[in-house]
């Protein structure tokens, strides 16, 4: 037996390979045909390779449990995505329309709050947002670019179109994931890497680098860039070590840093301290100094806030840039891109509702059943209500919540999101993704060829996090033939 696309139900959704009448849509020809082609036990011994290599791989994520930290093999489906190269090369110019606005609208709010005079973005959004740091107040990082890197999460709706349902500035994580993806699927489907089709997503440690070494604050040829991780018990652990080891950085902790009366960063190494001028950054804001934000943080610098300022060391992300990844400012983002590019925007938002408006909030109040309510400053799919999959239990609570602190929620229209065929068993079945493609800012702008496309593995289930018990496939940006 071989799959047989003649009894795969796309259902009521736009599904990214396979077209109602059941033929494949262009971009993904090819890999539906190789596919059909197989029998299934090939199929199958294709899975238990994909399994296995993420074993031999050591591809992990961590997942947070009242019972400890749980280490988990990477979920991977081995049927890749695909996406039409004209298709992403639009994608690609919206992404980083969005950028350079966001970049420009939060070093605005840390200098002149222009946007706020002129009635763009009432204040009290802004500067009641948890992510505001007042302690980054006049300073300008290199470029003007506080949000270095950006990982932006997109969904596809019944028209196949592309909108945005989040930023994510402050410390965004899955690229090693995207990277690794490709080079399972290699692995599992090499027969169909034969050809130069299918766009490469394996130069993004090289593009992040040089992103990294255009923000050093000394001019010299090879400046020393550095990954600063809380340690090995993060979930995203695994990237930081992988991140590093590719851009041939230090994997370092805080306390193997140290700034010095002269307010620089040094390294503590066995031949002596060596000064640090790049320090890549996954460590949360309140953690990176003790002297500045959270006294009892062990995670962070004392002092490393200083030499920021002073211009010493440069911080990718930098402090502060998570004022933009707040799911309130996220409806206002099409007016920032107006306000400060004075173009349109190229990719749309999904239509938001503000709870802090008191009509908004009466109609989500209204109509919690239909809708996704989401806290503004949440991630990883944590403390949501998707309306029709919730009881009326969860509806109250939710309620007493929005009631209580209306600002701290948005609520957005359930969408359809779109499918793909996943592997169940051995046969493919719809399920539903999103998709986060990673930006570049520094001197330079750059976005990744595709992204990390997340998938529910769970029939139905619109929630994707891998902490939540989604999974992942390769995303294939896919030339289209001439």
């Amino acid at each position: 037996m071989s799959i047989d696309w003649t009894e795969y139900s796309t259902g009521n959704f736009y599904d990214e390979l396979i077209a109602d009448d059941c033929t494949p849509r262009e971009p993904a020809t090819r890999l539906v045909n190789y596919l059909a082609s197989l029998s299934t036990a090939e199929i199958n011994k294709r899975k238990e390779m994909a399994e296995s290599t993420i074993q031999e791989m050591g591809v992990s994520f961590t997942v947070y449990t009242d019972e400890g930290n749980i280490d988990r093999a990477w979920p991977f489906d081995i049927i890749p995505r695909t996406i039409s190269a004209s298709h992403w090369e639009k994608t690609a110019r919206g992404l980083k329309q969005r950028l350079k606005a966001l970049n420009m609208f939060i070093n605005d709010l840390y200098h002149d709050q222009e946007i706020i005079r002129d009635g763009v973005i009432p204040a009290e959004i802004v500067l009641k947002s948890k992510n505001f740091r007042p302690e980054c107040v006049g300073v300008t990082p290199p470029y003007g670019v506080w949000a270095n890197i950006c990982g932006t999460d997109l969904v596809r709706d019944l028209d196949g179109q592309f909108y945005v349902l989040e930023d994510n500035l402050r410390v965004p994580s899955g690229v090693s994931y995207m990277i690794e993806n490709r080079e399972i699927t290699k692995r599992v489907l090499p027969e169909l890497f034969s050809n130069d089709s299918i766009l490469p997503v394996n130069n993004y440690p090289a593009h992040l680098f040089d992103m990294l070494a255009s923000l050093s604050p000394r001019d010299i040829s090879q400046p020393e860039i550095v990954v600063l991780t809380p340690g090995i018990f993060n979930s995203a652990y695994f990237e930081h070590a992988f991140l590093a080891q590719q851009m041939g950085a230090e994997l370092v902790e805080g306390s193997d840093l140290v700034v010095e009366d002269d307010d620089c960063v040094y390294m503590k190494t066995i031949s002596g301290l060596e000064r640090v001028d790049v320090i890549y950054r996954r460590i949360d804001d309140e953690f990176l100094d003790p002297e500045t934000f959270r006294e009892d943080s062990m995670l962070g610098v004392p002092g490393l806030m200083r030499a920021w300022k002073a211009g010493n060391v440069a911080l990718a992300n930098a402090p502060g840039a998570g004022v933009a990844d707040d799911k309130v400012v996220y409806a206002y983002v099409p007016d920032i891109i107006r306000y400060y590019l004075k173009e349109e925007p190229l990719l749309p938002n999904v239509e938001t509702f503000l709870c802090s408006d008191p009509e908004q909030r009466e109609y989500v109040l209204q109509n919690l059943d239909k809708l996704v309510v989401k806290p503004a400053n949440e991630s990883g799919g944590y403390g949501m209500l998707v309306g029709p999959h919730s009881t009326k239990k969860e509806q109250e609570q939710f309620a007493e919540l929005i009631s209580k602190h209306p600002r701290n929620y948005i609520a957005q229209p359930t969408l359809s999101l779109s499918t793909a065929p996943t592997l169940c068993g051995s046969i493919p079945e719809p399920r539903h993704l999103d998709l986060r493609p990673f930006i570049l800012q520094g001197k330079n702008l750059f976005v990744t060829t595709g992204g990390l496309t997340r998938v529910a593995m769970k029939k139905g289930s619109l929630v994707v996090n891998s902490s939540q018990g989604g999974g992942s496939k390769d995303t294939w940006i896919v030339e289209e033939k001439r």
